[in-house]
């Protein structure tokens, strides 16, 4: 009868745990928004101060290949390009990233994830060529602008984003 019973509790605790992990796992679902009909969200977008959605997009961060961190911009950042880079965010980035490049843009909200915020330290540690293969490539929901934007207009957008962090 201890043999019987103590198998018995093994499984209880098996279950126990068990019920736990997927106890878990389905408040993290309940808390992350869904979208309803026409694109509207029942809920505010995630963000990274919200437990669940940091838990299940741990290993979500956005790196560029080692060898495009290499990559020197060939566009001088002066004046010039950096007033042809700011017609090019206007026009293309602004909704998203928002004026001064917060990640705050008025479409912002309507994204899965949050746009990058320009002005933070993580993002001006990127080299100006990890930034241009984000930009070429783009990962959802950042579209790839390789062919709305030429290369010199894309280099000119990343003089233009580095004057917001200052």
């Amino acid at each position: 009868m201890k043999i019987t019973q103590k198998i018995g509790e093994a499984k209880f605790s098996k279950f126990l745990a068990a019920g736990a992990v997927t106890g878990v796992v389905a408040l993290c679902f309940a808390f992350t928004p869904a979208e309803l009909k026409g694109g509207q969200k029942w809920m505010s977008p995630p963000t990274d101060k919200n437990l669940c959605y940091s838990f299940l997009t741990a290993d979500d961060k956005w790196t560029a290949p080692a060898e495009a961190a290499k990559v020197k911009n060939p566009v001088a950042s002066n004046d010039a390009s950096i007033a042809e880079g700011k017609k090019m965010y206007v026009k293309i980035c602004n909704d998203c990233h928002g004026k001064k490049g917060k990640g705050d843009g008025p479409k912002s909200s309507e994204l899965d994830k949050p746009p990058g915020d320009f002005t933070k330290p993580d993002f001006a540690k990127q080299t100006d060529g990890e930034l241009f293969w984000k930009i070429t490539n783009g990962k959802k929901p950042m579209p790839s602008l390789k062919k709305e934007l030429t290369e010199e207009q894309r280099w000119q957008v990343i003089n233009y984003i580095r004057t917001l962090g200052k």
